[in-house]
């Protein structure tokens, strides 16, 4: 299986800037599984509620989705990528999952993180995992990342690769999903951004650094940190399909959710 994503910098407000972008990067690439940003059509630095309800779109929409269809159907797999997503009069900071016929499913995120809170409403679909062409993909956003629940929670519903679309500012990041990766036995695909937002007196600057991690936490490709580049490798995904690590230990099998919960 071939994996990989697409690192660039996304424009605030520029949703068919950002789309040409990421074409223009993924152009003549082939992949199974192709990774996009967190809220890559539209940016991220928000200063109103307003902003960002009107950059959010309804999943299916006329336009973003079937390019993404597009984009899918040219490179051979599927796409997932983060939008800002508009359904029953909330917004959500979103992930789309796209084949060459279209949606496959939606992904909500689960942590907001810092001012995320007031723009977004908190997702409420849960950890979810997709069959894609025989392959489990889960899917979690940026800062889901940090709570090692999310991660676990996609391994125990069958995840063998883990989509993970980001805007990262904080460094931790590409040193700690080795661990979760390690920890769960998936694969991961991290897509972040690179640039910097100065907005309304606030100011990010992304750290870059996209990757795909193995199952051992070997870092099988890594991207800069502020370069826009698209990078794919080729993975065995049959390392995620068994959790036993020797004759005794079973990674999910050894649990013992009843001792989690005991002793207080």
């Amino acid at each position: 299986m071939r994996i990989g994503f697409v690192q660039f910098d996304c424009r605030f407000g520029e949703p068919e800037a950002n789309l040409a972008r990421a074409e223009r990067l993924l152009a003549g690439e082939r992949a199974d599984l192709v990774v996009l940003p967190e809220l890559f059509h539209c940016g991220y630095l928000f200063t109103s509620k307003e902003e960002a309800d009107a950059a959010a779109i309804p999943v299916p929409d006329a336009v973003l989705c079937p390019a993404l269809a597009a984009m899918a159907a040219r490179s051979g797999g599927h796409v997932v990528a983060g939008v800002a997503e508009r359904a029953d009069g909330r917004v959500y900071n979103s992930a789309v999952v796209v084949g060459p016929l279209g949606v496959v499913g939606t992904y909500r995120k689960v942590h907001l993180f810092a001012e995320e809170k007031r723009w977004f409403a908190p997702g409420d679909l849960g950890f979810r995992v997709w069959d894609l062409g025989g392959v489990k993909v889960g899917v979690m956003v940026c800062f889901d990342w940090f709570f090692p629940e999310s991660m676990r929670t996609l391994a125990l519903r069958g995840a063998e690769v883990v989509a993970h679309p980001a805007n990262l500012v904080l460094p931790y990041c590409p040193g700690s999903m080795p661990t979760r990766c390690l920890e769960n036995r998936v694969f991961a695909v991290t897509a972040n951004r690179v640039g910097l937002e100065e907005r309304g007196g606030k100011r990010l600057a992304y750290i870059g650094r996209s990757q795909v991690v193995g199952t051992k936490a070997d870092v099988l490709a890594s991207a800069g940190g502020n370069t826009e580049e698209a990078c794919f490798v080729e993975v065995d995904v049959a390392q995620a399909r068994t959790k036993r690590l020797n004759e005794w230990n079973d990674l999910l099998g050894d649990r013992r959710p009843e001792q989690y919960e005991s002793g207080r």
